[in-house]
């Protein structure tokens, strides 16, 4: 999962000031007998960037776009129907309860999302969104949890959104901070929820565990998340492309050597390891490999001299506070709550063999772990098509991948859940 993603994209929600408004209000819109649709924020930067439609069987895309799924013109959401022509959706009435709660002395926007009317009393989900810049607020999956009867609490990342504070990948601030966002849904929520815990994707797997530690949560949903360290998910990294571009167990191995050397710099904080890194590239100068590898930073640090990582590495690579050898697996065992992974089968951004290993291997000492795999999904459970020269070209969010989650979350099962296998 790449440490830098989208550029931050300004908003207006709930009354607190940001640019850029969507020409149709974020939320679901639909009726009975037609799957509901969510608006959303924008994945990409830029004012003029379009916002999102993600229906809750995995189609998704922009708003507006080439394909004429989903219009919106003038606050109306259409859909395209059968017959070619479009209907217009209502929107879908939510009681969104909007606050602000501190962590550390920072104060960081949230808002409360919850169905209008509920049979019972719904979980309440808190969402740990990933390593990205766009707000956790207008974002897709609460609104994808809420059309499945969820209640939902989303909140921007310190130094993202509404929120304040300085953007930060430090996996204990930020669990610290998701564990305060927990307490301040359970107290808009008090005596309306039945259970309460997160759900995290991508590098929200890292934080969400240790938040639910902290908050004392009820249980844990993690989607394409890591057990392992950042420096290991770099070197996992490095072997996947090794192994996709037919190189043998040798030639892996002297990669491994290569990552090894550049996680030493990392690690260091860019205060040692250049000797090591030197004597690799020496050794294996003449290596076809050695220059196409690219790992989450591999690449960029066996591109450039000695000198420039001396003087700009730093500031450049590991300004985000990243602990490199941030213990995943003790943030899991010691939870006692349950526990749900859900992996993508062919994962480039967070090779999932390790963790898949690891995970088993929790199971195998009692943890109450539920553990899934959707074969043939990229990174965020994107089915792709694979072209000739080995890119790939996203199609949809894989089939029954949200439901796997809401069933899970209300404590449901009711299989099967698209091409998803369950790992015993």
């Amino acid at each position: 999962m790449k440490r830098f993603v989208a550029s931050l994209l300004c908003f207006s929600f709930a009354g607190v000031a940001f640019a850029a408004p969507p020409s149709c209000a974020y939320g679901v819109y639909g009726e009975p007998g037609k799957p509901p649709v969510v608006i959303s924020n924008p994945t990409s930067s830029g004012a003029d960037a379009p916002e999102r439609y993600t229906f809750l069987d995995g189609r998704r895309d922009d708003v507006n776009g080439s394909d004429g799924l989903v219009h919106c013109d003038k606050g109306v959401v259409s859909v395209r129907q059968a017959d070619g022509g479009y209907a217009a959706q209502p929107k879908v009435p939510l009681r969104e309860t909007p606050t602000r709660f501190k962590s550390h002395g920072t104060e960081l926007a949230g808002v409360l999302i919850e169905p209008a009317q509920s049979n019972g009393k719904p979980p309440l989900v808190v969402f740990v969104h990933g390593s990205e810049k766009t707000p956790g607020i207008g974002g897709y999956y609460p609104y994808v949890f809420a059309a499945e009867g969820l209640a939902v609490f989303a909140y921007d990342k310190r130094g993202t959104g509404a929120s304040e504070g300085d953007y930060t990948q430090n996996f204990e601030l930020l669990a610290d901070d998701a564990a305060a966002a927990l307490d301040e849904a359970r107290r808009l929520d008090a005596g309306r929820y039945s259970r309460a815990g997160f759900f995290g994707g991508s590098q929200g797997g890292w934080v969400a565990p240790r938040a639910a530690a902290l908050a004392h949560a009820d249980y844990v949903a993690v989607g394409f998340g890591l057990v392992m360290t950042p420096l290991e998910e770099d070197q996992q990294q490095v072997v996947l492309e090794m192994q996709e571009k037919g190189y043998d167990a040798a030639a892996i191995a002297k990669a491994r050597e290569v990552t090894d050397a550049t996680g030493a710099v990392m690690a260091s904080h860019f205060t040692a390891g250049y000797d090591q890194l030197e004597a690799v590239k020496r050794k294996f100068a003449k290596e076809p490999w050695l220059h196409i590898i690219e790992g989450e930073y591999t690449g960029e640090l066996l591109a450039e001299d000695e000198a420039d990582l001396r003087r700009t590495g730093a500031p450049r690579h590991d300004s985000l506070n990243i602990i490199w050898h941030y213990d995943a697996i003790s943030a899991i065992r010691t939870l006692g709550v349950p526990q749900l992974w859900v992996l993508a089968g062919d994962d480039r951004d967070a090779p999932g063999s390790v963790t898949r290993e690891r995970l088993v291997a929790l199971k195998h000492e009692g943890k109450p772990i539920d553990l899934y795999v959707f074969p043939y999904t990229d990174h965020g459970m994107y089915e792709f098509v694979q072209k000739p020269d080995g890119s790939r070209k996203v199609t949809r969010i894989t089939n029954d991948y949200f439901r796997l989650l809401a069933d899970w979350i209300r404590q449901q099962d009711k299989p099967p859940y698209g091409t998803g296998e369950r790992i015993r």
